[in-house]
């Protein structure tokens, strides 16, 4: 007996390998602009050189980077590449046709509201650095007109938009390569700020704030993966975009602030551990460079707000897309003008504890499959639902109120022990039998895709 699908899923058309592409084309260009996006390693020193020392913190890149690829990404991204179908349709298999309205559908939608807050956020903060003022009224103004301007393009032009990125995301790498080297000669110098033999704190720390600011873009691995030819495409692609990039986007700014306590001795305070800290280093050319990292955030308050229209026109057709698009657009425009997004760590928790067991649940399915997307399940999969409710109260202990933060330590990572905790619990919950039956693939648009 076939059922009655959801609009969203009826409408879904597989991308065909003829419009396929190289992994050097697409998603590893693609990620790695994403790691060099300045809010990633904008504190990432704050939060871990004064728990370990630059060793330690550059080997948590290194696995940061292999867990972010093998947990995150590598599932969505092979269901994207064999199915050809994006995040919202390959996640009806662990969600469920109803179930996928929330999860990930609508979810993906609304934490898009807050990178696109903690983009205009930052970009406006860089643009004041810039010009050397701390008018709050100025700000407001720019926040304002950055956030308006660039929501109208990016619904208007995003096509635009992606082409000046495959150029723009690599604004930021010279940018990051001419600071590390304006403070490299401050790495002899440097001095840890402890010598204690337990450096756990900080190895952890880094694992958890790189898996808590990925979490969103490994799920979003499956419409990186529709694009991809095979295997190979996906492996490449997420080695180099993911893992590299990583090490690369995070190890070089961290050093780089190191060499600038080196370098001017001064205090390991938050402010000093700053990477903007480490910009003024450069000299006469600061402002510039402020300036050119605030350009390189054009392209991801696009996509945010892209993605972000997407996702509420595809499970809230009902509400004209302009609507919702203004609508989101102001909230996250208010969260920056007020400052709400300048806590990075925090709103990395919430997208950790929000993806992490989604992304855990999505890699179950898959290995419960034998590697393949078994279709979309009918209704509302609670294995699904289950998992995910568990592994955000382990990810989000400081959040849910009544949930005592000591059951999670804030170094665990809970990020990780969120996707373990969806990933556990799915597949328990799966073999109890809680998974609803598949849509009879007669139903659904025919994929030419590979099956490698």
């Amino acid at each position: 007996m076939q059922t009655s699908l959801p609009s969203y899923i009826k409408a879904s058309v597989p991308n065909p390998p003829g419009a396929r592409a190289p992994w050097y084309k697409n998603t590893a260009p693609s990620y790695f602009g994403i790691f060099l996006w300045f809010p990633f390693y904008l504190t990432l020193a704050q939060q871990t050189l004064t728990k370990a020392s630059l060793g330690i913190c550059i080997l948590a890149l290194v696995v940061a980077g292999l867990l972010c690829f093998g947990l995150y990404y590598y599932a969505p991204a092979m269901l994207g590449m064999q199915t050809g179908r994006t995040l919202y349709i390959v996640g009806t298999s662990a969600f469920g046709t109803t179930g996928g309205y929330l999860m990930p559908g609508l979810l993906m939608g609304v934490l898009q509201i807050g990178w696109f807050a903690v983009a205009t956020y930052f970009a406006t903060d860089y643009i004041l650095r810039g010009l050397h003022s701390d008018s709050k009224v100025l700000f407001t103004v720019i926040a304002i007109v950055w956030a308006y301007l660039l929501a109208f393009v990016a619904i208007k032009g995003i096509a635009y938009v992606a082409r000046v990125a495959q150029v723009l995301n690599w604004v930021p790498l010279a940018m990051i390569v001419i600071v590390f080297v304006a403070n490299y000669g401050g790495l002899g110098s440097y001095q840890p700020a402890q010598a204690t033999p337990d450096q756990s704190g900080g190895f952890l720390t880094m694992l958890a704030i790189v898996t808590g600011f990925f979490a969103t873009a490994g799920a979003a691995g499956a419409d990186f993966g529709l694009n991809n030819r095979d295997r190979r495409d996906v492996t490449l692609g997420g080695l180099v975009g993911i893992a590299l990039a990583i090490v690369v986007a995070g190890g070089l700014p961290v050093l780089a602030v190191a060499g600038h306590i080196g370098l001017t001795s001064a205090s390991m305070t938050p402010a000093n551990l700053d990477f903007s800290a480490a910009v003024t280093q450069v000299g006469a050319l600061a402002s510039a460079v402020f300036f050119l990292f605030a350009a390189a955030s054009v392209a991801p308050t696009c996509f945010c707000t892209f993605i972000a229209a997407n996702s509420f026109a595809t499970m809230i057709p009902k509400v004209p897309r302009a609507v919702s698009t203004v609508i989101a657009v102001t909230i996250g425009m208010l969260l920056a003008v007020t400052g709400a997004a300048q806590n990075l760590i925090g709103f990395f928790t919430i997208v950790g504890a929000s993806f992490g067991p989604i992304c855990g649940a999505m890699a179950a399915e898959y290995l419960l499959e034998g590697g393949r997307w078994a279709g979309p399940r009918q209704g509302v999969n609670l294995a699904g639902y289950i998992a995910w409710a568990l592994g955000f109260v382990v990810g989000a202990p400081n959040i849910i109120p009544g949930i005592p933060a000591a059951w999670v330590n804030a170094d665990s990572p809970s990020p990780v022990f969120s996707f373990v905790v969806g990933f556990v619990i799915y597949w328990l919950l799966a073999k109890a039998g809680l998974r609803p039956a598949t849509v009879a693939p007669s139903e659904l648009v025919p994929s030419e895709a590979l099956s490698a």
